[in-house]
């Protein structure tokens, strides 16, 4: 059961990533193209036989560029190295790279591309595009707020994913009474801006 736990946290850590390249938008006439990997963080939450377990990711690569004068000209793409999952047990973390979870050995990394970057007022934006994780490729939105001071941003949001749209946890940890379908995913990154005027 911690493999199934830990193929939710790594679900978790590649949506983040993309929601936290959303939320550079936040200060006008500056363009935020830094991201300052050591602040950046993935955590998600899962239930197995109604437990929540906590988790999180320790590599994500993060580009992007956002300009605040221009959302819908910002892009943000996430890799996330699956094989860096920390699902709260070393047995956990070993199971969830395998076939029926994460199949690191074939699909060692999920991605994340934007599509679009849509402001929804104040301090709040909404970033839009596709994850592709373990030889899928689902649609993703993520909520965004940004608060900056100086040429730094900090970002933070969330979503739910549907582990089994991406076949994680397969036969018998497909039953969600015992792993649930949902995943709170939970992102928290820090990024500083070039050029601002």
């Amino acid at each position: 059961m911690n493999a199934s736990l830990s193929f939710n946290a790594a679900l978790l850590a590649i949506a983040l990533p993309l929601a936290s390249g959303a939320a550079l938008a936040a200060g006008p006439e500056q363009v935020f193209n830094q991201v300052q990997a050591d602040k950046t963080r993935v955590d998600f939450v899962f239930k197995q036989m109604n437990v929540p377990i906590e988790g999180h990711f320790g590599k994500v690569r993060t580009d992007l560029v956002f300009d605040a004068a221009a959302p819908a000209k910002s892009s943000v793409r996430l890799e996330l190295d699956l094989a860096s999952i920390d699902a709260g047990s070393s047995e956990a973390n070993s199971e969830v790279l395998g076939k029926p979870w994460f199949n690191v050995k074939d699909n060692p990394t999920a991605t994340f591309v934007s599509t679009a970057v849509k402001p929804l007022g104040g301090d709040r934006f909404e970033v839009v595009g596709n994850l592709s994780l373990k030889g899928r490729t689902q649609p993703l939105t993520a909520p965004v707020t940004v608060i900056r001071q100086g040429d730094t941003a900090t970002f933070d949001g969330g979503f739910t994913l549907k582990r089994l749209e991406f076949a994680i946890g397969e036969g018998m940890w497909a039953d969600t009474s015992v792993v649930a379908n949902d995943v709170d995913v939970r992102f928290h990154a820090v990024a500083r801006s070039v050029g601002a005027k």
